[in-house]
């Protein structure tokens, strides 16, 4: 018979406290993501933003979030108003509105026009955008809802204060401009090439539209660009794996986004990662298809409205949860 050689008493001994301290680890480190889970689930800020009414869409395949940002200058000082170029007080609009979908498709991020000109449930035909001042996030969600056929499964809200905070807490995020952006009233002045942009600049980029040869249309493209820089960074080994770095990250990303009552902080999560996915190369980004960028309208001024063919194609592909076309990446 074979001889069993075992391992000698030093031996052995080093292996059990190896294997122990392997458990210990392993146990700490699920401690700490369980209580980094419950701490986070804890503050994450909820509102009601969808109701049941006569003629809401179906589910479809997949799911689908709205995605806002809001120009709200309540939580402002005067201060603040004048460094980050905001004015004054006024109504609460939506400065930013995509939709992002995933599933067996996708992800993909889906720019609606701030000017969008569609029906507002019972205000008549207005500007997109004027939904949220007008009755919040609940007649928001239903605007967009029967605009675009599509049912909304969660939502996400972000203010101006909330997003220089989030991009500072990252130190900054890195753009690369074609060429200069300079726009006044926004307060954009940024030169060509990579940079890293601090959280007013981040702000101005993201809002500058008055000298952009494509205004609106040009303004949702850098939106979508500097969502991604923000979940790129946000969740890049650079800031997970480092604590004094992801936590106050995760403290202001808590603090600046206000999600509707059936998300928590693992929807959130799973959002961002979707996200992310767009900035390696899945999925795609898009705008409305629009028919005409700058119609006036009485009562309304300038609107954007969508081509009839295009925007029906691209809501039945998100609706039934296949590849769409006409997507780019940046």
């Amino acid at each position: 018979m074979g001889t069993v050689h075992r391992a000698s008493g030093p031996r052995r001994r080093w292996w059990r406290v190896v294997v122990l301290l392997l458990g210990v680890l392993l146990l700490a480190c699920g401690v700490a993501v369980a209580g980094t889970y419950v701490w986070a689930d804890n503050r994450v800020r909820q509102t009601d933003a969808f109701a049941d009414y006569p003629g809401r869409p179906a589910p479809g395949k997949g799911t689908n979030w709205l995605i806002v940002g809001t120009d709200t200058r309540a939580d402002l000082s005067p201060e603040q108003r004048e460094k980050l170029h905001v004015g004054g007080g006024g109504r609460r609009n939506t400065d930013t509105v995509m939709v992002l979908h995933h599933g067996d498709a996708g992800p993909y991020l889906v720019s609606i026009p701030r000017d969008s000109y569609v029906h507002v449930p019972g205000h008549g035909r207005g500007k997109i955008n004027s939904a949220y001042a007008r009755g919040g996030p609940q007649l928001l969600t239903r605007t967009v809802e029967q605009a675009t056929g599509l049912r909304l499964d969660h939502y996400a809200e972000v203010d101006f204060l909330g997003f220089t905070r989030l991009v500072d807490a990252l130190d900054g995020v890195r753009i690369c401009l074609d060429e200069p952006l300079r726009d006044e009233k926004a307060g954009a002045e940024l030169r060509a090439g990579c940079q890293t942009l601090d959280g007013r600049q981040a702000l101005a980029f993201v809002r500058a539209r008055y000298s952009d040869p494509q205004g609106d249309l040009g303004r949702v493209e850098r939106q979508r660009e500097l969502l991604s820089a923000l979940v790129r960074e946000g969740t890049g080994p650079a800031t997970v794996g480092n604590p004094f770095r992801f936590y106050p990250f995760l403290g202001s990303a808590l603090d600046a986004v206000t999600v509707d009552r059936g998300s928590s902080a693992l929807s959130l999560t799973r959002m961002g990662w979707k996200i992310r996915r767009l900035t390696e190369g899945d999925g795609g980004t898009t705008t409305v298809p629009v028919a005409n960028p700058g119609l006036s309208v009485p009562g309304a001024g300038s609107v954007v409205t969508w081509e009839p063919s295009g925007s029906r194609s691209l809501f039945h592909q998100l609706r039934h949860d296949v590849p769409i076309t006409a997507t780019t990446v940046k």
